[in-house]
């Protein structure tokens, strides 16, 4: 981070919160936000709580988490998000969206996000680098595959005109996005642990069994991605 920039803090726009059962023990988005990307006087924005929303040229950068919540919903809170977000790239500043962060990034942009048709993706799977992105400033130095975290049913269906696509997944195409300069959206979690991710799976085992997967393989899958957590201090480093 410049010395300017150093100055400014890093906003972390919560969207919503983790499942209440694993708070106690593990913690929430701001918790893990905060130890992945080695910052701990993150500006915290609760908007799903109607938080007001800071100037752009306040912050260094600003990381959007995920949320239980749809895009497709529209909720106010969500909709008057996504309009400061598509000010907030226009001025420059850095943008990370993390799974409904990305989402409400594409929405904000002139993308489109929705239901998955492939279903919902959750546990730990295997994330494909796109041709070129080897030269993408976030994601370039990652190995060609890597493991990540994941958790979701909607996904980005249509990018903004001018955004670039940079990994895939067994069930996504567009499981992380370069949507600007300095602008990224992660449909997966970097932030999860592994612990984190088998309790997510663990919670959504009645969804998951009515969808035809079994929690228990999923559990035995999980593993830790450090590779993937290691997007969040890279994010850092570039401010």
């Amino acid at each position: 981070m410049n010395e300017q920039k150093a100055l400014k803090q890093i906003a972390l726009i919560k969207t919503g919160s983790t499942i209440e059962q694993i708070k106690p023990v593990h913690g929430d988005f701001e918790d893990w936000f905060a130890e992945g990307m080695g910052v701990l006087d993150l500006l915290q924005i609760d908007v799903y709580k109607q938080q007001a929303l800071p100037p752009a040229e306040s912050l260094a950068g600003v990381v959007i988490t995920g949320s239980p919540a749809m895009v497709s919903a529209g909720e106010d809170w969500s909709e008057r998000t996504a309009e400061w977000l598509e000010k907030t790239v226009k001025k420059g500043t850095p943008v990370l969206g993390v799974c409904y962060g990305h989402q409400l990034l594409a929405h904000a942009l002139g993308g489109k996000a929705g239901p998955n048709p492939a279903g919902r993706q959750i546990g730990t799977v295997t994330v494909e680098l796109s041709d070129g992105s080897e030269d993408d400033p976030l994601l370039g130095y990652l190995p060609r595959t890597f493991a990540a975290q994941t958790s979701h049913s909607e996904a980005v269906l249509e990018l903004p005109t001018g955004a670039e696509r940079l990994a895939t997944s067994p069930l996504d195409n567009n499981f992380a996005i370069r949507y600007a300069e300095n602008v990224w959206g992660l449909q997966f979690h970097p932030e999860f642990s592994g612990i984190v991710m088998s309790e997510y799976i663990r919670c959504r085992s009645d969804a998951i069994r009515e969808e035809g997967l079994n929690p228990q393989q999923l559990i035995d899958k999980t593993t830790e991605t450090l590779e993937a957590k290691s997007l969040l201090r890279k994010f850092v480093e570039l401010l």
